[in-house]
This record gives C-alpha cells, structure tokens and sequence, in this order.
C-alpha cells in the first residue's frame, strides 16, 4: 500500500474506471495493478476556475488485501456501578459525555427536558404544519438538542480540546455515514442524525445508563461538603450522583435564570446577531463552480465569508465588527426555531442529499456589551435580555403583518430592499417552513445590526460575485448562534462556587456545534474522572 495526494476531477473521482486510470498514470503503472483505492481525505478546490476534487488516496497493490476498518465500540456494563453521574441535558455534549462515563465505568443518569426524538419529531412537524408550538420539544429542546435538526455540520476548528476522530467514529459506529472521516467539511443531515441520536440512547441504556424526559432542573443538591451532589427537578424528583454535569444548550433560559436568582457567578459572553439569507442553489453553484452548467457529480456548493466593517454612519457609533456566514445549509430550508411563546427564531437545516433548490446560510453580526449600553443594568444578564427584546420585536412585527395569527411568521425582506432601505412590495419564493411576511427588517433591527449587514452584504458581492440580488431572501431573525452568558469554570472544569459543577458545551458557553460540544462533554467527564484522584 502507498498513500498519494492526487487532484481529480469531478467526473475521475466519481467514476471507478477514470479514477483507476488517474491514479495508474501518477503511480507509472498499469491499471490491471491497482487492487483497491481507499479515500483517506477529500475537499473540493474550485479556486482557480477549474473544481477538482483534492484527495488523500491509499492505494493497495492487486496482490494486496483490504480489510475494510470497523466501528464498534465495546462499553461495560455500569447498571450495577457504584458510581453515579447525574447529566442534565441530553443534546451532543450530554451524550457525550455519558459515553465517556460508561467508558470509566460509570453509570450516566441523563435528565432531559424535551422528548425522545422519535416523538419530537411529531412536535416538530406539527410547529411547521400548525404553527403549534412545545415550549418543552421543538427544534432546540430534546433529544440530540439543537444539532439533530440542522444540517449535521462536523467541520471544528476545535481540534485542540480533543481527538476529533473519536466523536466522529462514535457517530459512525451508531450508524453515520463512513464518509464523515475523509470530508474537510463533513456533515451528517437532519434525516440521519434523528435514527443516530435514537442508536446512541439504545447503547447507553443497553449499558446500564438511564434516561428521565420530560424533566426539567430547577435546582441543585449540596452534600454536606457543599459539593453538588444532584438536582431538584420541577417534577418533585431528587436525582442524586457523584456529581453533575450541566451541559443544558444555549436556549435554556431557565437555567441562566436559576443562577442569576441564586447568586451563582455568571458572566456576559458576546454571541452574534442576524439573519437567514437565502439564493436559489443554482445561483449558488454557478458561482462558486464558475459555470451555468452544474455537474451531477459535484455536491450542492457552499460558502464561508467574512467582513470587517465599520459601523457608525447610521448608529451614531464608529465601532468594528465582524459581519460571518454561519451554519451555511446548502439544498437547505429555514426553519422556525423559536422555544417559547412571543418569540421569533430562524435556523437553517438540510438532509443529507441537500436536495433542496434553496441555500440558506446564517449571516450574522457580533454583538458585545459595548454595543448595548442601555442594557449595561443588566450586569451579566445583559446580553440575554438584549437578544429576547429583538425576539420579542421581530415576533411582534411578523404578527402585525399578517392575519393568521401562528408562532412561525417570519419578517423578511428582498436583500436588495434591505440594503437600500425600502420594504419589499413582494417577496420571493421560500423555503422557510413557516409564513413569511413582509416587514422593514432594516427599520426593525438593531441599527448597528442594520448598519453592519448592509455594509457586509456588498463586501461579500465583491468576495462572490452575484451574492447581492434581488434574487435573495432574508428572514428575521437568526439570534441563536451560541449563547449570551458563560457558566464560568475552572482549569479543572468546575464552577468556582459549585465544587462538583461541570458546565460544559453550547450552553456553558464553551462550545459551537456538534463536534466542540461533543468534546466539551467528553472533556467534563475525563476532568471529573481525574478530580476525583
């Protein structure tokens, strides 16, 4: 076996025989002599005008044999274990780490708010069809938490909290494609990722873990130590363990409030503000693949882009901020992902064949105490009450423009008539699995928000020529990118007053997608494990 980096076109890659033949040519060897190609890394390059597929080939020899990899992992058996771990929250960094603990050993109890996600997908599909919405089981609350319906994005840049690898053999070995380990930008789909979080639930619970839905946390137990050593559920359960891991997802409020009523340290965290965008994916593909004519044997296109603007000229400030594309859902719908009433949320999510003809990418700006002065009362509760005052007025607006009063009206606004100030007479066509309407987002933002997307959208026109126009949508409003407040921690991953406290992933403030949260759990239990020595 020899291992080769090899560009290829998209026809070459795709097709076994050309892809033979390519890679005899660089080897300098008949075809007849390539027994097996194993694709360790590939990344599609469409830089120079030319798209190719950049590979990391093994190549096995005719008279060699592959032995295709396996998966499985071997945990032990903890329904009898002596040691307990309370996990509240059962979204990526919950499940995680629950792994982790049956891995030492250690039987995970997990407490979740929300609903198995065989059942949350009813409550899902019923907010979309009805407009009906479960403040307990929707698409941030329950089983798998927010990641399970969204595009499944894999991509980190948190590779030095961990082995990236491992989370995404884990994902494998409960069922995900095999192709999650060679992509640079790997992604799961909404439609795999709710059968996968349901296999990781049968392997913690064929292991002796628990599982308790429909719980929510309202407070926690002291030993007489002072060490968390449990929670109060408002259902009336005590739930006792060796100690707690807090990993509950940014859109818990209720566990931000908790805290800020007991007096536990809390700190305000800058998070990003925004909107949904969204093209036609042909649009897309035409101009990230520099051609009309899309190729069936390249994936729907994506994008990543980034500004630096100056924001005053309509604020009255002279601040930058950064202006980023964010959970970019390529064949992707928007979905309504507000978690309680009078709010109004936006995501972005995709199946795994990105078969639909939209993209949609969050565009968001950052937003730091600075930026909101009339909020500085707040102390480190400020940043949450500013990003539920513009929920409240984007849901407030989309109910006063239209007479169907439903939890999923959403302000939106040509792209074009946002940057030039002017409501949209009509909109285009969308996929937002809700009601659009007609609303002046550009009036109805923050004005340093309004400021900075406006600037940034023709920034990225000169980055990506033809992302400014008519064509494209903005729905309102994209205000979960991560959470507001931060759960301080210690080195050793304990809250500095709750001694036996693990806050960790999207809600602690310490994570941002599937793979950083997975980590981030899997990190909480291993420092436990560790403490504990």
């Amino acid at each position: 076996m020899q291992r080769i980096a090899i560009d290829l076109t998209p026809e070459q890659y795709h097709i076994a025989d050309e892809r033979v033949a390519a890679v005899a040519r660089q080897l300098h060897v008949a075809p007849s002599r390539i027994g097996h190609i194993e694709v360790v890394r590939r990344s599609i390059d469409s830089r120079r005008g030319q798209v190719k597929y950049s590979t990391l080939l093994d190549v096995y020899d005719a008279r060699e044999t592959f032995i295709p990899p396996t998966f499985n992992i071997d945990y032990p058996d903890c329904s009898t274990a002596q040691r307990q771990i309370v996990i509240v929250g059962a979204g990526p960094a919950g499940l995680f780490a629950a792994l982790r603990a049956l891995q030492h050993g250690v039987r995970p109890v997990i407490v979740e708010r929300g609903k198995p996600v065989e059942e949350r997908k009813r409550d899902v599909a019923l907010l979309g069809r009805e407009g009906i919405l479960n403040p307990d089981s929707n698409w941030c609350f329950g089983e798998g938490g927010a990641g399970t319906f969204s595009d499944g994005k894999l991509y980190t840049r948190s590779t030095k909290r961990g082995d990236v690898s491992e989370v995404l053999r884990i994902l494998v070995a409960h069922g995900a494609d095999p192709s999650i380990l060679i992509d640079a930008h790997a992604h799961i789909g909404t439609d795999m990722l709710s059968p996968i979080i349901a296999n990781i639930r049968h392997t913690i619970l064929d292991h002796g873990g628990q599982y308790l839905f429909g719980c929510h946390m309202n407070d926690l137990l002291t030993n007489n130590d002072g060490h968390v050593c449990g929670i109060r559920t408002a259902e009336g359960q005590t739930i006792e363990g060796d100690a707690v891991i807090l990993a509950t997802g940014h859109s818990a409020r209720d566990i931000y409030e908790l805290f800020h009523r007991q007096g536990w340290m809390l700190q305000a965290k800058p998070f990003a503000l925004g909107v949904r965008v969204e093209h036609p994916q042909q649009l897309i593909n035409s101009i990230q693949y520099h051609s009309s004519h899309y190729s069936p044997y390249l994936p729907p296109a994506t994008y990543s882009l980034t500004a630096q603007v100056e924001v005053g000229t309509k604020s009255g400030r002279g601040d930058t901020h950064g202006v980023f594309s964010f959970c970019m859902c390529p064949g992707g719908v928007i979905v309504p992902a507000a978690t309680a009433e009078h709010q109004q949320v936006v995501n972005g999510m995709s199946n795994s064949k990105r078969n639909s003809p939209y993209a949609n990418s969050g565009i968001a700006v950052t937003v730091g105490v600075d930026d909101v002065p009339e909020y500085a009362q707040y102390g480190e509760m400020a940043l949450l009450r500013f990003q539920q005052d513009v929920e409240r007025r984007i849901y407030e607006a989309g109910q006063a423009a239209t007479n169907t009063k439903t939890a999923t009206a959403a302000p939106s606004q040509r792209l074009t008539d946002f940057c030039e100030g002017r409501t949209s007479a009509q909109l285009n066509k969308s996929n937002y699995l809700g009601t659009c309407v007609s609303a002046p987002l550009h009036e109805l933002l923050p004005p340093f928000v309004t400021d900075a997307l406006q600037q940034g959208f023709r920034v990225f026109d000169r980055k990506m020529r033809g992302f400014y126009t008519e064509q494209a949508s903005i729905v309102a409003v994209e205000s979960r990118t991560s959470s507001p407040i931060r759960i301080p921690r210690g080195a050793d991953f304990q809250h500095p007053q709750l001694r036996g406290l693990y806050p960790c992933g999207e809600g602690a403030g310490y994570a941002g997608g599937i793979v950083s949260s997975a980590l981030d759990g899997i990190n909480a239990v291993n420092a436990w494990m560790q403490n504990r020595t």
